[in-house]
């Protein structure tokens, strides 16, 4: 799952990303409302964590014309305005959630969970295909009783090819959804951690097997 971050005191933005991908997700940051505007109009995210109070457009005119473009992307918005009118206007705007400052980890957490479980794009908890699972809980591949838990990006990038077995995953998919757009890692990073999923999907003993089609990208399928 990918997510954007659209905060201007950068600390807290830097903060909320590794708090996010500690806990397996992809996360983009953005420090004021035009940026993140543009970012979340790309369709790329699965949700968006947006502080209220930001220069350029603030949070309630970002998610307004969000909506009114038609993006559907579930917002949570992020405030030290916690009296009940602004609930209210950024509710009315079209944010999903609202959740005051100072907040603890673990409710801002179940908050995205909760957001994105709602989402028209949820994922089962459990994602399986030919006895190869892979438990969103506790970021594990298992197949045939055993299991083994999976790093970050390794399981961003099984949960895209499990999401849709049998369809092709293009290196340009793993790159724009794992790594993000800014990031510097050159395009073989993919088939860097392709091989480390294949080895442990080989440990496992899986059914299944990761498979390339060359100058197109992955997928999974059952094993010949």
């Amino acid at each position: 799952m990918r997510l954007l971050i659209a905060e201007d005191e950068r600390d807290l933005a830097r903060a909320l990303s590794a708090i996010f991908e500690k806990h397996n997700y992809s996360a983009d940051a953005v420090y004021n409302g035009v940026d993140a505007l543009d970012y979340a109009l790309s369709g790329a995210y699965d949700g968006i964590v947006l502080d209220v109070m930001m220069p350029g457009l603030n949070g309630f005119e970002v998610v307004k014309k969000l909506r009114e473009k038609g993006v559907a992307t579930p917002v949570l918005l992020l405030t030290a305005k916690s009296e009940v009118p602004d609930r209210v206007e950024g509710l009315d705007a079209g944010a999903d959630d609202y959740l005051a400052k100072p907040f603890a980890v673990a409710e801002l957490l179940a908050r995205v969970r909760a957001l994105l479980r709602r989402s028209e794009r949820l994922v089962p908890d459990v994602l399986e295909f030919e006895g190869l699972t892979l438990n969103a809980a506790t970021y594990e591949l298992g197949a045939g009783g055993k299991g083994m838990r999976l790093s970050n990006r390794e399981y961003q990038m099984m949960e895209m090819l499990l999401k849709n077995p049998r369809h092709i995953v293009s290196t340009e998919q793993f790159m724009e959804r794992v790594w993000g757009w800014e990031s510097d890692v050159g395009v073989s990073i993919v088939w860097v951690y392709i091989s480390n999923l294949r080895k442990k999907l080989q440990e496992l003993g899986a059914g299944v097997e990761i498979r390339a089609t060359r100058g197109v990208g992955y997928s999974v399928e059952a094993s010949r």
